[in-house]
């Protein structure tokens, strides 16, 4: 089965059932919006079948998907920045179909720096050293993030 790129399929159905929640989880914590963060999701895929990067390791291959969908998200939040933004309605729903409601409810709340690190730190179980290369920030701009977003929780929670 041919696909349009040199990738066999079965290594392009692995990449997309592997990092498909991970990218979803990181997407919808930067942009607030399900639905924006399916189409970040199907945009980072595409970037991958478009751009066809060979990867030195699983942990090389989730980073550069990671970035990508990270920098899709930024650039979709840029262009709600330029044009009229609609009403978030559908944020609750994905905060109650979460895991822990509360806490996701409560990282949406927090500033984009934060949900991001404390995102890949807690969910996606990534190092300070791992998410700095991730993010292009120093591994001490990381450890103020975290302690700083964990601080923000904290005070949410009360």
């Amino acid at each position: 089965m041919k696909n349009g790129s040199d990738r066999p399929a079965e290594e392009i159905e692995r990449l997309v059932s592997t990092y498909t929640d991970t990218l979803y989880r990181i997407c919808l914590t930067r942009l607030r919006s399900p639905a924006d963060a399916e189409d970040a999701v199907q945009e980072t895929f595409m970037k991958l079948l478009k751009r066809q990067p060979r990867f030195q390791s699983p942990e090389h291959e989730k980073a550069w998907l990671i970035r990508v969908a990270l920098n899709v998200c930024t650039d979709l939040v840029r262009a709600r920045q330029r044009h009229a933004e609609s009403p978030l309605s559908d944020l609750a729903e994905a905060a109650a179909q979460s895991d822990a409601p509360d806490v996701m409810e409560a990282l949406l709340e927090l500033p984009e720096a934060y949900r991001t690190v404390l995102t890949l730190h807690y969910v996606e179980g990534y190092t300070t050293g791992e998410i700095a290369k991730i993010i292009g920030k120093s591994a001490s701009a990381v450890k103020m993030r975290l302690q700083k977003g964990r601080e923000l929780l904290r005070e949410s929670e009360s």
